[in-house]
Formats: C-alpha cells, sequence, structure tokens
C-alpha cells in the first residue's frame, strides 16, 4: 500500500496536466454550452448604408468592424425596421410593427415607458431560455408609469420590467434632456439635496438655454436644440437640477463601453445577452479628444472613428474571456443616416466626397431605401460561414428568430410580426422575407425587385436636414434593379403590380400575416 500512496499522487498530477493540454485554446471553463451560445447585439444610431469601409466608404477606415464582416455574414439588403429610432427599437424588442400601437413615434426625454410590461419580449424570451440579459446604452423606448417618470426615486418601470437583468441607460438621446445616465432604476452619482426636473412643454427653473444664451455654448445648434445648456450643448427640452450626476459627451462613449464589458466579465458563466446600444453617431456628434479632428471629416466622421473603436473594444473582451468562438454577434443600425441634424458641427461643409447613404436614395427620414436599409453583420466564428448575403431580411425577425436558436417556442400572440429567420442569419439559406416592410415617412413595401410607396401628403423634401422624404400624392412603383435606383416611378406602366403590392401592404397592416 506504500507504494501506490507515493505513485497515486504522482499519477493524479499528471492527468491533471494531460486534461490541461489537452483543453482547446479558444475554451473556458466559464463558456456556456455551444447549443445557447451568448448574443451580442450592437446597435447603432443612424449610421448609413455607406458609412462604413467594408460597405465601400474610403475617406476613412472602420477595421474592428471590417473584422466583423471579414469573419462573418455582410448583407447587403437588410432592413431596419422603421426610417427613425424610437418605432426601430420597439420592433426590435417587441417583434411588432410600431404603427401598430399607438405612442411609438420618436420619444420625448419625458416619455413613460411605451412597451407593456405584459408583453413578451426579445430579452425576456431569452430569459425564458436561460439567459442573463442586459442593456448598456441609449433606449429611447420611454421610463417610468403613465403619470411620468420620478427621477429622483426608483425610475420603473423600464427595462428591468421587461425582461432585462440589468440595464445601464442614457434614458432616450443625447440632444435630449435628462442628461444623465439611469443604473437598474436609479440615476447614477444623484445628490439628493439637487433634485432632478424636466419638462418639455415650458422652461422651469433659471438654467441658461441656447436660445438666450449663445454666448455660453460650445456647439451652436442649427435647427431646435436650443433649450437647456449641459456641458456646453443646448438640448431638447428643459431641464433642472442634478449637476453631479450630468454626463460629460466626450466620455460617453468610454463610459457605455466600460459597462459593456463589465457585464461580460460578471457573467462569462453562463449564457448571456447582451444589447449595446452606441449613441454614436447619433447628435451632438462629440467625440473623445482621442479621435477629434482623426477622420478629416468633422466631428461625424470622428465619431464612426469612435464607434469603430468601441466595436474593438467588445470583440478584444470577448476573445480576453475566452468566449468568442461562443459567442453571436449581430451589428446594424436603427435607421439611415443624416448629416445635419440640428448642430453646426461642419458635418455638411467636411462630407468631401464621402457618401453616407451610399448609392441609395433618401436618408433618415425616408420613405426610400437609404431610409431604413442600413450596415447588419453577423459573425460567430465556426458556425456562420464567412461571406456576403443578397438576402432580403429585417430586424422585425431577430425576436423569432433568436427564439429559435434558443429552442424557445412561441405562442401566436407572442412577437406577432417577427419570423424565423434563424438560417438566414446564420448563412444557412440564402432565402430571404418574401416581402419587408419599410416604415418612413410614407408605407412602402419590398417584394423582390419591386418596391411600392404608398400615396401620402406629407411634404417631399426636409429642408432642415436636407433629406427626400418620399412623399407623394401618387403611388410609386420602382423596380430595385433601375440604375439608379428609386430615380424612375414605374407605377403607370405597371398598374397590376401596384395593386397586388398595395393589397399586400394592406393586408399586412391591418393584421399579422400567417407564421
Amino acid at each position: 500500500m506504500k507504494k501506490y500512496s507515493q505513485v497515486l499522487p504522482v499519477l493524479l498530477l499528471l492527468l491533471g496536466v494531460a486534461g490541461f493540454i489537452k483543453r482547446p485554446p479558444s475554451t473556458s471553463a466559464a463558456e456556456p454550452a455551444a447549443s445557447k451560445p451568448n448574443i451580442v447585439l450592437i446597435y447603432v444610431d443612424d449610421l448609413g448604408y455607406g458609412d462604413l469601409s467594408c460597405y465601400g466608404a474610403s475617406q476613412f477606415k472602420t477595421p474592428n468592424i471590417d473584422r466583423l464582416a471579414q469573419r462573418g455574414l455582410r448583407f447587403t439588403n437588410a432592413h431596419a425596421v422603421s426610417s427613425t429610432c424610437t418605432p426601430s427599437r420597439y420592433a426590435l424588442m417587441t417583434g411588432e410593427y410600431p404603427w401598430r400601437r399607438k405612442g411609438t413615434g420618436i420619444a420625448t426625454g419625458d416619455a413613460t415607458l411605451i412597451i407593456p410590461t405584459h408583453y413578451t419580449t426579445l430579452p425576456s424570451i431569452l430569459q425564458r431560455a436561460g439567459y442573463t440579459t442586459g442593456v448598456v446604452g441609449k433606449w429611447h423606448l420611454g421610463l417610468g408609469p403613465q403619470t411620468g417618470a420620478d427621477w429622483n426615486a426608483d425610475v420603473k418601470p423600464g427595462p428591468l420590467e421587461i425582461g432585462f437583468n440589468y440595464s445601464f441607460l442614457i434614458p432616450a438621446t443625447g440632444d435630449r434632456v435628462p442628461c444623465v445616465y439611469v443604473e437598474n432604476h436609479r440615476v447614477v452619482h444623484l445628490d439628493p439635496t439637487d433634485p432632478i426636473q424636466v419638462s418639455f412643454k415650458e422652461k422651469i427653473g433659471n438654467e441658461p438655454t441656447g436660445r438666450e444664451n449663445p454666448e455660453l455654448l460650445k456647439m451652436k445648434p442649427s435647427h431646435g436644440h436650443d433649450m437647456t445648456i449641459v456641458n456646453g450643448i443646448s438640448r431638447i427640452g428643459y431641464m433642472t437640477g442634478g449637476k453631479q450626476a450630468r454626463w460629460i459627451d466626450e466620455d460617453m462613449a468610454d463610459v457605455i463601453t466600460t459597462k459593456a464589458k463589465a457585464f461580460m466579465e460578471t457573467n462569462r458563466a453562463q449564457p448571456f445577452f447582451l444589447y449595446f446600444s452606441t449613441h454614436d453617431i447619433h447628435v451632438p456628434r462629440v467625440p473623445h479628444s482621442r479621435f477629434a479632428g482623426k477622420s478629416g471629416l468633422g466631428p461625424r466622421g470622428d465619431v464612426i472613428l469612435q464607434l469603430d473603436y468601441c466595436v474593438g473594444e467588445i470583440t478584444r473582451k470577448l476573445d480576453e474571456l475566452g468566449l468568442t468562438n461562443n459567442t453571436l454577434i449581430l451589428f446594424s443600425s436603427d435607421n439611415g443616416p443624416v448629416v445635419d441634424d440640428g448642430y453646426h458641427d461642419q458635418a455638411v461643409e467636411r462630407l468631401g466626397s464621402h457618401k453616407p447613404a451610399g448609392t441609395l436614395r433618401g436618408g433618415k427620414y425616408s420613405a426610400f431605401e437609404a431610409g431604413t436599409r442600413v450596415p447588419t453583420l453577423a459573425c460567430w466564428p465556426g458556425q456562420i460561414k464567412p461571406g456576403v448575403s443578397e438576402a432580403l431580411v429585417s430586424q422585425i425577425d431577430w425576436a423569432a428568430s433568436l427564439a429559435a436558436l434558443t429552442g424557445q417556442k412561441l405562442e401566436a400572440q407572442e412577437v406577432p410580426d417577427s419570423r424565423n429567420m434563424i438560417d438566414t442569419w446564420l448563412g444557412k439559406s440564402r432565402q430571404g422575407r418574401s416581402y419587408v416592410v419599410e416604415h418612413g415617412g410614407a408605407m412602402a413595401i419590398v417584394q423582390g425587385n419591386w418596391k411600392y410607396i404608398s400615396p401620402s401628403n406629407g411634404i417631399k423634401f426636409e429642408p432642415n436636414v436636407r433629406i427626400e422624404l418620399g412623399n407623394d400624392p401618387e403611388p410609386q412603383l420602382y423596380n430595385l434593379t433601375d440604375k439608379p435606383q428609386e430615380r424612375t416611378n414605374r407605377a403607370q406602366e405597371n398598374p397590376a403590380k401596384v395593386k397586388e403590392l398595395a393589397e399586400l401592404l394592406q393586408a399586412v397592416r391591418e393584421k399579422p400575416q400567417p407564421r
């Protein structure tokens, strides 16, 4: 027995070393099962189809985002649900077209939660699948009860009431008050002796405003955005108090990226879903000094470089944690591009030959293609074969697709407009949607090579943002194979196609179509 008692520890040590050597370097004990990959959804603000070098931009490079494209699938016909932010985000969370529910237009900074707490949502589906869920960054879906949020107490209901385990939020957008971060239910660093008040109806308090005190501004508004001044920038809406809690715009990208990385590290031992919603490249565009002046295109180009850096930080953190091979990364934008969206920031003057929308017509707010066709990438090493997909896809389908990926069955009333397109998102199928509805100034539908825009009496051109909105009192029909796209209205010569697509659009608007 003495002989074996001396040998046994040595054998156990050798077996332990052998087990360590055999373990693949990209796998850690903290990695969840491959059947439930981590999911990181990077949702960008106002990024255009032509704003990345992997989509043809030549005035600057976006190497970290390009790396996702090189390692994954780059979609050329992927769409946000709306050409503005709040509706797209509502659809992303609920799998329901935003025009089905009143009050889902662009939200004010003091809007109450617009997603009913009894709804099934993308994060609540993933919670059912055993995921820890977190949202970091821009929210813009409202916070608080119908009576209004109390910014000096628990700010709820919000993300934690609709399926998220953790939240660190920019409550609305950077150009709207309140200019504070909200972590879970509380305003971060709030001094109780300096309570916050917010109004979008009338001026409150005696804080200086951009309209009354332009000499205090480091960035002047071009249209609107002339109310309470925070960090030398006037905003939409009035705010008093909360001075200790107010953000510094130049630090915002670093702050939310640090929070996103901390969420991944904290939850590395189980499957997690991170909805990382960047503020870039929305106005006000105030890059950190590391990026200011680096693009040559002014602040708009600089914050694209800053965005690329943040994406690189997320992917590097996954590498560091040994989670890259078991993480599905989805990258896209809430709507298309806008150059001047309310501030004099040299975006127009320094644009040069850069084309934010690429070859597409329109932009943010528009029913034309540049309003909703946005850069979209899917990367999952070893699971998604690198390449390019021309499949017609929509963000409305992320909820049902990720439910299928994680083995969750959906009832008919859950995420009603969302369809399971997971094989297309993973590149296992090149078959896209049979149609995509585009929600802009007018309603539009794309089926095959044809696009129909329903008649609308709105203005055709928005002079402040310099974008064609796609409104016209007559029906519009475009063959998307025409070059240039959406320039020749073929409605008069194709009345049968107009009727067919108008009836399809009406059918979709009346009720969800069968799954």
